[in-house]
């Protein structure tokens, strides 16, 4: 049997009380990340015409500092729309997002993007070695990077780091992607879908790393997953999004033992995801 993954073992009381971060009664603290009726409309293919379609509709909820949150719902749902535009991969269409009371939109983008690192369902490869792929933000921006220590934080051997990263198995380049992440020192970490690619060990591997980055380095991360384990190791908040709308928002512990709506308990219960 393949051993569970360590649980993360902070929730956002558990940080306040250490005095780790602000209270978020205390008017000086912001959130790490912001959504403030947050609306997206794409366009879409019917018949012969284009119209637009909306896939997130009024969506407002916070990430404290410190916090790994764990963005679930049905297939189809918005989840990995919503992340891409927390560091505008895509905008929304009305709407604010916020990166520690800051506008993103007011931010270059290439600083959004190394303070808002973010790692794929698949990883994406970079051609070269794997010094090449950890090395690559800090050496777009001029600057050093010791691709080496990154790896150690994700606990890869340093051996690897002039192999090929195709090389590399399907687990290794997932790691290897959040060491490139990390040669950036975000602030925030995004991760869509990171262990679905993967099998029951290497994801396990990868979700005792988020726990760990979270854990030592204090690093915020906002996690999309549909596999309600992972969401229950690693998350201490939950926000739950179906057709597009905000569902449920709060502590893992309290949505996992007690969701707080109908849909929550339909949704745990697997019984949402033919309808969306």
């Amino acid at each position: 049997m393949v051993p569970a993954p360590e649980e993360c073992v902070h929730s956002s009381d558990d940080i306040v009380n250490e005095g780790r971060f602000a209270s978020m009664d205390d008017p000086a603290y912001a959130p790490a990340v912001e959504l403030v009726h947050v609306s997206k409309t794409k366009p879409v293919l019917l018949g012969d015409s284009v119209t637009q379609l909306q896939v997130i509709g009024d969506v407002s909820f916070s990430v404290p500092k410190g916090e790994i949150l764990a963005l679930v719902g049905p297939s189809g749902s918005g989840k990995s729309t919503l992340l891409r535009m927390m560091n505008r991969l895509e905008d929304p269409s009305s709407g604010q997002i916020s990166l520690f009371g800051t506008d993103i939109s007011s931010l270059d983008v290439r600083e959004l993007r190394r303070r808002v690192g973010m790692v794929f369902q698949t990883p994406a490869l970079i051609a070269g070695t794997v010094a090449d792929n950890v090395s690559y933000g800090p050496r777009l921006r001029g600057e050093d990077c010791d691709p080496g220590e990154c790896l150690d934080l994700v606990r890869l051997e340093r051996d690897l780091l002039h192999r090929p990263a195709t090389a590399l198995s399907v687990g290794q380049q997932q790691r290897m992607c959040i060491a490139r992440a990390l040669a950036n020192r975000p602030e925030v970490l995004l991760l869509d879908e990171p262990t679905s690619a993967l099998d029951q060990t290497a994801a396990n591997t990868v979700l005792d790393l988020v726990c760990r980055l979270n854990r030592e380095m204090g690093l915020t991360v906002i996690m999309v997953t549909h596999l309600m384990e992972h969401a229950r190791a690693v998350g201490t908040r939950v926000v739950l999004l179906v057709r597009g709308a905000k569902i449920e928002e709060g502590a893992a512990n309290a949505f996992f033992a007690s969701p707080a709506t109908e849909i929550g308990r339909r949704f745990l219960q697997g019984e949402l995801s033919n309808e969306c």
